[in-house]
């Protein structure tokens, strides 16, 4: 089609529209170019018919609008040059970037986009990113609407509408709404809204926020939670995400359990400045006390209420500061392991007794760190009644320097480590059924070390390196202990530590085949570890495993293999690697440092197995074996042997599986056991397994099942089972889980969830855990 300036190239085209304007004769085929409305775009006008009076156009058929990134189609068109308002009616649609509607009618501003629409279609594109919490649809969001009217370029009001993600055809859920605002790549807030499922409705909400963007953070109400549980009951829940800027968002929960009482939840996570990240997190439960008969003083059964509320918290910072600084905490606090037992939501967080916390601000230059921290450490040992070992080193200033040669040409490196602080320990037995406090150091104990060493490396040629070092430890305290109780007076170790390490030569073989290169190494390790000075070991108290320093006079010798892979020009893997190392002590007793009868702990015990192993003096330690099969991302395993050559038996056993044999496959299976002494540890027997297909916001079928089963006491401890499929728009989960954790809690918990595209998961379903 010509513009209008090619339809009045010639005199005679020019003269007969003069003639005809006032007559209003219809200019048929035509396409006209109006006045700039703004900048240097023109109005772009077509029509199967179309006229012109003064600055009014009229336009049947086919009718188009151009306007930049804009496109106007109708049926008919009143066109003002002089307003820029057009007045469309008959399959009115309107396209701006990734905007579409479909009208009956139509009143728009082509200059500012403002317009009014009634009985509308709409169409909003969005790409999404990828979110772990969420299914993602790749559906545009659709809605249909009585009115509409665009107030600019992002933003719609909608009224008496429904909206969906799901296919236009046959949506599987519709929100319903009597007043909309539709914020373009952000969010639609709805007013009056109700959730409806294949037409039924299900939740009515007087307020909310559907995420409509390419980002899925939006802040607003969470979809309520619900489930039912053996010893909880009825669980309803709400929350509500608060998302004030990119760099952070906070969770804040509440759920009523019919049961027990209240339940409380907070997820803070913000990342202000590049190289700062902080996390906080709170669990709570007010629990007015579960009905639980027991025997009173005069022997008959009576029923009690007994509260077994709590909470946990952890804080988390990671921040890298000026000058090299980097600043850390992880702050964790438990207020009782009945709590955790009983409220804890996954097995793996349930049987979690400790309660670690450390804090430390460190600058590395040129070798040497400086650095404070403060650390803490607690134990829960027993549930009912309680019993909790604490420790703390707090406040602690350090120094040190890795090894270093002022030499150029000489061999000789000096290192160092210090520290000064203050610890402290607190603990409690069980005798006869009643709690004993053992250990108490008070407020703080002062604690000082410095320890410089010398390393010397040695090498003759490629077949012998010999590394020697030599340490002198010497630490002071302000407190030791005397007949079994904290005295305040001052002790000091000093000791010289010697260290040979013999690296013979490695033997190794290599050849090719079809699939690449392959290389088989044999590297055997000899070494040798001699210390003396500890004296009085019994008077020191044990605060971390600095006080597990003992004399020793040992050799340590071990081979371990290698298995190599190259395919073509690429990088070598790893495929498998079998370690055996054992132990020989000189001197059994670690210098009168071993009690007979008793469970040991010492240095030059843990760094062999950290198994315990010593309860009299014995010259050689278990033989300890440890396989591994690491072949690339599809498989994983490891073996863990400790033969005791003494009682010549496997005295401990682990085995970890992991396959993946395809992309959404997976299967882990472990096993750990424990077959020592009773005064070493108690006899353990423990299988754990999962397999599982998918995940929770993968489109279709997804399934996990899993189990953790004790040998020794003939109980599943933990069972898990969850189904759930997901279509382009929605899915639903089920679960089933069975948590048996001895008097403290057994429950059964029936979960179910409908899955929402782009919004989350209406219900109380937790997503896969990870037991392992």
């Amino acid at each position: 089609m010509a513009s209008i300036e090619q339809i009045a190239g010639s005199f005679l085209a020019r003269a007969l529209c003069v003639l005809i304007a006032s007559a209003a004769v219809t200019c048929g085929g035509s396409a006209q170019e109006i006045a700039k409305p703004s900048g240097p775009a023109t109005v772009r006008l077509a029509a199967e018919q179309q006229r012109k009076e003064g600055d009014l156009f009229f336009a049947d058929g086919k009718v188009e609008i151009h306007y930049r990134n804009l496109l106007l189609r109708a049926d008919h068109v009143q066109y003002n040059a002089k307003t820029y308002m057009a007045a469309a009616r008959g399959n009115v649609t309107l396209d701006v970037e990734t905007q579409h509607l479909s009208a009956d009618s139509a009143e728009f501003n082509v200059g500012t986009g403002v317009g009014r629409f009634e009985h509308v279609r709409g169409e909003i594109m969005a790409e999404h990113r990828p979110n772990a919490y969420v299914l993602v649809s790749p559906n545009p969001l659709i809605f249909e609407a009585q009115e509409v009217r665009r107030l600019d370029a992002r933003t719609y009001v909608i009224e008496h509408a429904w909206l969906t993600v799901c296919m236009p055809d046959k949506p599987n859920w519709k929100f319903f709404s009597t007043h909309s605002t539709l914020h373009v790549d952000n969010s639609v807030a709805l007013v009056n809204a109700n959730f409806r499922l294949f037409r039924i409705p299900l939740i009515y909400l007087p307020y909310a926020s559907v995420p409509a963007g390419r980002n899925l953070r939006q802040s607003g109400l969470l979809l309520p939670e619900f489930s039912d549980t053996s010893l909880k009951g009825i669980v309803l829940g709400e929350g509500y995400y608060w998302a004030p800027k990119n760099w952070t968002d906070i969770s804040l929960g509440a759920a009523y359990l019919s049961r027990r009482g209240w339940q409380q939840n907070v997820d803070f996570r913000a990342k202000p400045w590049e190289n700062v990240t902080v996390s906080a997190r709170y669990f709570g439960v007010i629990d007015r006390g579960l009905e639980t008969e027991v025997d009173d003083s005069s022997g008959n059964i009576v029923v009690q209420s007994i509260k077994q509320g709590g909470h946990t918290a952890q804080f988390e910072l990671d921040a890298r500061l000026h000058g090299g600084w980097r600043a850390v905490a992880d702050i964790n606090q438990l207020t009782s392991l009945t709590f955790q037992l009983a409220f804890a939501p996954t097995f793996g967080e349930a049987v979690n007794s400790e309660v670690r916390t450390s804090t430390f601000l460190t600058n590395n230059y040129h070798g040497f760190t400086v650095g404070v921290a403060a650390n803490s450490y607690r134990n829960f040992l027993n549930a009912q009644p309680e019993i909790t070992v604490d420790l703390r080193s707090a406040p602690e200033a350090r120094f040190s320097s890795v090894d270093q040669t002022p030499w150029k040409n000489v061999p000789v490196y000096f290192g160092l480590d210090s520290f000064a602080g203050a610890v402290h320990r607190s603990d409690e037995t069980l005798s006869s059924g009643v709690v004993v406090p053992g250990i108490d150091t008070g407020a703080m104990v002062e604690r000082t070390e410095f320890a410089p060493r010398v390393v010397i490396p040695l090498r003759w040629g490629p077949w012998l390196g010999v590394t020697t070092s030599y340490t002198v430890r010497t630490t002071s305290y302000s407190t030791q202990m005397v007949a079994g109780s904290a005295v305040n007076a001052p002790l000091r170790r000093t000791t010289g530590e010697l260290n040979i390490d013999l690296r013979p030569p490695s033997l190794q073989r290599v050849w090719e085949t079809g699939s690449g290169k392959w290389k088989h190494t044999i590297d055997p390790k000899i070494e040798y570890n001699y210390v003396r000075g500890v004296n009085q070991f019994d008077h020191f108290i044990r605060f971390d495993d600095d006080e597990t320093l003992t004399d020793t006079n040992e050799f340590l010798y071990s081979i371990t293999q290698r298995l190599f892979h190259r395919s073509g020009d690429g990088q070598a893997n790893e495929l498998a690697s079998w370690k055996i190392a054992q132990k020989y002590f000189f001197d059994p007793t670690f210098n009168g440092a071993l009690v007979p009868g008793t469970r040991n702990v010492f240095q030059a015990l843990d760094s062999i197995t950290p198994f315990a192993f010593a309860d009299e003096p014995r010259h050689f330690s278990p033989i300890d074996s440890v396989f591994r099969i690491t072949p690339g991302g599809d498989y994983d395993a490891e073996v863990r042997l400790d033969y005791d050559t003494v009682r010549h038996r496997i005295s401990t056993a682990g085995t970890l599986l992991k396959i993946r044999p395809y992309q959404n496959m997976n299967f882990t299976v472990a096993h750990f056991s424990i077959d020592n002494t009773a005064v070493l540890q108690p006899l353990a027997n423990q299988i754990r397994a999962q397999v599982g297909y998918g995940d929770l916001n993968r489109r279709g079928w997804n399934a996990t099942f899993g189990f953790s089963y004790d040998v020794e006491q003939n109980v599943l401890q933990n069972q898990l089972m969850q189904v759930s499929y997901n279509g382009s728009c929605c899915g639903i989960a089920l679960e089933y889980r069975r948590l048996s954790l001895g008097p403290i809690r057994t429950e059964n918990q029936f979960r179910v969830a409908l899955i929402i595209a782009n919004i989350g998961t209406f219900g109380n379903l937790r997503r896969q855990e990870k037991i392992f």
